[in-house]
């Protein structure tokens, strides 16, 4: 074999699997209503024979790793936007548990002159709060509320 017969011969090879794409099976009937699908006509058939043409490529899926943008599949998608949801709520929950423990960690610890300590001629002191401790609890308090408000909203766009 030559050299252009060798290409004439890669070029009908590379050329084969397009002429694939179609393929023709054959339905079976015979004289009972039985039906068989066959690739090949028989010769001595006593029944009708249907051919049916099938395209290979109709049916063909294509595979996408998740989260791969616009070929991922709808299950994809939506296992990712679950995900990022769960992430979110998990987010909502931490913030809101680091609100409420500076809340509680201000009540029980009051920084140095937060709390002054007020007498009676009798030895007996009570503390009463400067301003600036009331309005750092009235912030920490407003903080607790808003990390609240939005696990709620996390929780209900799940």
């Amino acid at each position: 074999m030559n050299f252009r017969n060798a290409i004439v011969v890669g070029a009908l090879l590379a050329a084969l699997p397009g002429l694939a794409v179609a393929q023709t099976l054959y339905k079976l009937i015979d004289k009972n209503g039985k039906v068989t699908y066959v690739d090949k006509p028989p010769k001595d058939f006593d029944g009708q024979v249907i051919p049916v043409d099938i395209d290979t490529k109709r049916n063909s899926a294509t595979i996408s790793t998740p989260g791969s943008g616009a070929g991922a599949s709808a299950f994809d998608q939506r296992r990712a936007a679950e995900a990022a949801q769960s992430d979110r709520v998990k987010v909502a929950q931490d913030k809101l548990e680091a609100a409420k423990k500076a809340l509680a960690d201000a009540r029980e610890n009051p920084r140095e002159g937060e709390v002054n300590r007020v007498g009676n001629v009798g030895g007996f002191t009570r503390p009463v709060p400067t301003e600036a401790y009331e309005k750092r609890l009235a912030g920490l308090e407003e903080a607790v509320r808003a990390a609240e408000a939005e696990l709620r909203q996390a929780l209900q766009a799940r």
